[in-house]
């Protein structure tokens, strides 16, 4: 249901089936909380098996991975600490031969079910490698991310029992992003043009006749993880200032040009563009939501506090459909069948993070309540096992769930 970040390596961050939370006007989500410190992810295995990824911070930091109780949050299992190194946010899949696979820092680690490290590899940069996709003949593909420095990043692919590199390939741009892939075609968004490598006999090749440029404006900086939906790429620019987080984004910004929405036609290589709210010193981490049962694209600019939605035609054409005030930073969860988009809302004056359930066709609100997380989520949600879901952030790991 959920085996890893954004539910695959499409980034749909949207459950197959299921009616969704279909909330109801006299209904109120129920919470329950748990001090979790930097959270990153969870993700599902066999039913009812939920698992959790967290780490330390500094310069030097480990991570733990963690099978929960779905519904009362407490551990069930834990690792011993895995050996990272330089901090990011990393990752977390549930693989179909059993085993659990964790990347962060610059190592990567396969895991028994129960928590046990099975294998450990140092990945060959030092550098933090922020996260993975496993593609379908069951290789993990991952990269280094490269915020310093000039030099560029390597793509790596490597194969699911020992974790032996079998593929290498030096990108053309550093990247930030996390990848995305569609089957055996991954998407990196470099640091001013989208790129695409395929997975095929064994060996990485880089499609040098897709090259699509989306950074072209003056003060404009870099791009964030793409969704692979509706024939495009979606991803937001204006990534750089990600790293002055303070316990939210808010007035965080440091890009001149307004943050955009980018589409990128995966046929043709078109970029097309719209701007979330128009004001400088935008900032993002994380992707957009896109709903292609609806033809609508959800951004964010979580410095200067706006959410805004989109209608798209086949042709790219973006018109906005509404904007609202919220001061939403992490990744999104969208519910296809009943048309439900679960956000955040930061409120700076209480010190709370809030979850706003939003009708995404206007925006309007269907549910909004208080966890007790001091901090913004700038990570990953997760639905649960019925009509509920899982919000984290570096603070803390919440269950909301609809009543009955």
């Amino acid at each position: 249901m959920w085996p890893g970040e954004d539910g695959g390596p499409t980034r749909r961050q949207a459950p197959t089936g299921g009616a969704g939370l279909d909330l109801q006007p006299d209904e109120q989500l129920q919470t329950t909380s748990r001090d979790a410190f930097a959270a990153t992810m969870l993700v599902h295995r066999d039913p009812g098996e939920v698992f959790l990824l967290t780490h330390t911070m500094g310069p030097d930091t480990v991570a733990r991975l963690e099978r929960i109780d779905p519904v009362s949050l407490e551990p069930i299992a834990s690792s011993p600490d895995l050996a990272g190194g330089p901090m990011w946010p990393g990752g977390l899949a549930a693989h179909a031969n059993g085993s659990m696979y964790v990347v962060y820092g610059r190592h990567a680690h396969r895991l028994d079910p129960d928590c046990t490290p099975r294998k450990s590899i140092v990945l060959p940069r030092e550098r933090p490698y922020n996260s993975f996709v496993i593609l379908p003949d069951g290789c993990i593909a991952t990269k280094d991310f490269a915020k310093d420095g000039a030099q560029p990043s390597e793509l790596l692919v490597l194969e699911p029992d020992g974790l032996e590199i079998v593929g290498r390939l030096p990108l053309p741009e550093r990247s930030i992003a996390r990848l995305s892939a569609d089957r055996s075609t991954i998407y990196v968004v470099g640091d001013a043009s989208l790129l695409r490598a395929e997975w095929s006999d064994e060996r990485l090749e880089l499609d040098d006749g897709f090259l699509p440029r989306y950074r072209t404006r003056p003060g404009q900086t870099y791009g964030w993880d793409a969704v692979l939906d509706a024939g495009a790429a979606w991803f937001l620019d204006n990534g750089e200032g990600s790293e002055r987080y303070a316990g939210s984004h808010r007035g965080q910004g440091i890009s001149e040009a307004p943050l955009q929405l980018i589409r990128v036609d995966l046929t043709t290589g078109a970029v097309t563009a719209a701007e979330i709210c128009g004001l400088p010193r935008g900032l993002v981490a994380n992707p957009p939501a896109i709903d292609p049962e609806r033809n609508i694209a959800v951004g964010f600019d979580a410095s200067n506090g706006v959410l805004a939605a989109f209608r798209f035609d086949d042709a790219g054409a973006l018109t906005p459909l509404w904007s609202r005030p919220q001061h939403h930073a992490g990744h999104m969860l969208r519910y296809p069948t009943s048309g439900e988009l679960v956000t955040g809302d930061h409120d700076a004056d209480r010190g709370v993070e809030q979850v706003v359930v939003l009708d995404i066709e206007t925006g309007a609100e269907r549910a909004r309540i208080d966890t007790t997380s001091p901090v913004q989520a700038v990570i990953f949600p997760a639905p649960g096992l019925g009509r509920d879901f899982y919000w984290l952030t570096f603070s803390t790991v919440t269950r909301l769930a609809a009543p009955g």
